[in-house]
């Protein structure tokens, strides 16, 4: 084996954890978006029912 090969499969390796690490990162990121915006949408519901019972109680 010649030193390129090795330092071509050490940078491939390299890659490899590289990607992993960016895409474990993006995954990670998209998951706390989409966990936000159904907080806000359950959150939405849940005052739009307290507002509607408090308006029944009052007429």
């Amino acid at each position: 084996m010649t030193k390129s090969t090795i330092w071509s499969i050490l940078g491939a390796i390299l890659a490899l954890v590289i990607a992993w690490w960016i895409v474990s990162a993006l995954f990670s990121l998209l998951w706390f978006v989409a966990k936000l915006a159904l907080v806000v949408v359950v959150a939405l519901a849940v005052y739009a029912g307290i507002r509607a019972m408090t308006r029944n109680v009052r007429d």
